[in-house]
């Protein structure tokens, strides 16, 4: 690139010191000329605060007084923020040298990508991608994520199988690259939403308004994953269940919204009496808290703010079958053999 446009890289910190005292070296050796690293402090009762005024100066702090969650910390933090591109950048992920370059020349390129995430692997495994992202992420008809590279827990080791650049479905939210434009004209993510699932339906409501997703695996990072709330917190299984029935009713239109989430929550039932034969009851009781946390939303806390306007028929990163069937009864668990190593 010959200009670099503006890039403001903002990790939303929550009692993450001994995140930041390890990764944040690495982000500070960027190579990108026209980059400024900011903390968004989201109400941390540990010693970040004084970590980063005495060790990191030339990092700018943001304080929120609470935790507003992932969702709207962000909202607030990114209107005090200017800048060509915004990073959302976990404080638990490792990022490699040059790793914003390859990002930013491809949005450059192409206008209408609005959205962009590298490739991310598993700091723990730095062979195998990693849960939260992999090489982009997708979605099936019933609203079930998963990922080039991951389809529910099984991630694959990267073999370069899918370097190329693509479209998806959803960019990760673990290093989210956003034109702030976009970001704002959508309101941004949903605060109700708190944390989980908030990228994906951001990047649906995306598409919906003429935009692209894209995936960009020159770029990578490493990502420890489950810093705030760990698989199988029981919060973490009532957040992604409810979040995703909401996105679920706001972004398909009617005539599909019908019949697919009745069959969602047959579907979330199933899981939930599957994990309490294995002797999982709290995940039983979450599934069902989110389910009538849904019908209460659906009574009382609509916001027509983030119901999109246009439904775009074409999306990138939608398989229009169903990943349970795939997975569970074909025993397909790479991302290659129900979609196609090129997609």
């Amino acid at each position: 690139m010959v200009n670099y446009p503006s890039v403001a890289v903002v990790i939303l910190n929550w009692n993450g010191q001994k995140y930041l005292e390890q990764f944040l070296p690495f982000l500070v050796n960027t190579t990108y000329p026209n980059v400024q690293f900011i903390v968004a402090d989201n109400g941390s009762t540990d010693n970040s605060l004084a970590f980063l005024t005495e060790n990191y100066p030339e990092i700018r702090l943001l304080r929120h007084p609470v935790n507003e969650g992932f969702a709207n910390g962000y909202n607030k933090a990114l209107q005090q923020v200017a800048a060509d591109y915004y990073v959302l950048l976990n404080s638990d992920v490792e990022v490699t040298p040059g790793w914003i370059e390859p990002v930013i020349a491809l949005m450059e390129k192409d206008p209408v990508i609005g959205a962009c995430q590298p490739k991310v692997l598993s700091w723990h495994d730095k062979k195998c991608f990693e849960y939260a992202g992999a090489a982009g992420g997708w979605i099936d008809a019933y609203g079930y994520p998963f990922c080039r590279g991951r389809i529910f827990d099984v991630c694959e080791e990267d073999h370069g199988q899918y370097n190329n650049a693509a479209p998806i479905f959803w960019a990760s939210g673990c290093a989210f690259f956003v034109r702030p434009e976009v970001f704002h004209q959508l309101h941004g993510f949903d605060g109700f939403f708190f944390a989980h699932q908030e990228e994906i339906d951001l990047c649906w409501r995306m598409q919906s308004a003429g935009h692209q997703v894209f995936v960009c695996p020159s770029s990578v990072v490493y990502h420890v994953g489950g810093g705030s709330l760990p698989k199988g917190n029981p919060r973490k299984i009532y957040l992604n269940h409810r979040n995703s029935l909401i996105m679920l009713f706001r972004n398909y239109p009617p005539g599909e919204r019908t019949w697919k989430i009745p069959l969602r929550l047959v579907l979330d039932g199933l899981s939930g009496f599957q994990q309490m034969i294995k002797g999982n009851r709290d995940y039983l009781w979450m599934v069902l808290k989110a389910h009538f946390s849904f019908y209460r939303w659906l009574i009382a806390a609509k916001d027509k703010r983030y119901f999109p306007k246009n439904r775009h028929s074409i999306l990138q990163g939608m398989y229009r079958g169903s990943i349970v069937w795939q997975y569970f009864v074909k025993n397909k668990k790479r991302f290659s053999e129900i979609i196609g190593r090129n997609s």
